[in-house]
């Protein structure tokens, strides 16, 4: 009987214990990094490529262009600037950058040259190689691809809230820049709308 009772109990406690388990620990699936997810409502991943994507499919669709290879009979050359986060979440811009450069590249329709702290990283290496290089592999100073047209821009978000609904609106604003004139040759502007709502039981 005590055996009987004693067999019960430790098939219960396997089973408690198989239950907790099954509850706890961290579950891990792998998307398609393409895949549209919103988890929070705040800025990810897939607003930095739709974005991208979008405005540099309407930047290359104006005029300018076909204004430069015509006149130059050759691609522009476009570097990417600063794209300041005017916004009170934290968004990555470097990613929405890269992005950016992606999209441009991609297109066959443009150059692109490194910018920032990335060119200043190539820079030092060149200056570097005067002194360690052969003289055969080592790289010019001075020899740099000159960019003939900047792209900076602005990511502004506006919230209102009531309850347990929140609407986020985001607004992108890229400007193109010739940098021999300062003249604006296109200018454009994305805009993303969410709304999110959250149960007050946190369910």
């Amino acid at each position: 009987m005590m055996k009987r009772a004693l067999l019960g109990r430790l098939a219960l406690f396997a089973a408690v214990a198989s239950s907790v388990a099954a509850c706890g620990g961290t579950q891990v699936r792998r998307i398609d990094p393409e895949t549209t997810t919103d988890l929070s409502g705040y800025w990810n991943d897939t607003d930095s490529r739709i974005v991208a994507d979008d405005m540099i499919q309407d930047c290359l669709g104006h005029p300018w262009i076909q204004q430069f290879v015509r006149a130059n009979e050759a691609k522009p050359v476009v570097i990417v600037g600063l794209v300041a986060n005017r916004s009170s979440e934290h968004i990555q811009t470097g990613t929405f950058i890269n992005d950016i450069e992606r999209a441009y590249i991609n297109s066959g329709q443009v150059r692109v040259v490194a910018g920032g702290s990335e060119r200043e990283e190539l820079r030092e290496e060149r200056f570097e190689q005067q002194d360690w290089a052969s003289e055969e592999t080592r790289k010019k100073l001075r020899e740099e691809t000159g960019a003939d047209y900047m792209l900076t821009g602005t990511i502004e978000v506006i919230i209102d809230k009531e309850g347990g609904t929140e609407i986020k609106f985001y607004q992108v604003d890229l400007y193109l820049t010739d940098i021999q004139s300062n003249e604006r040759v296109w200018i454009g502007q994305s805009k993303i709308k969410k709304e999110i709502s959250r149960s007050s039981f946190g369910l």
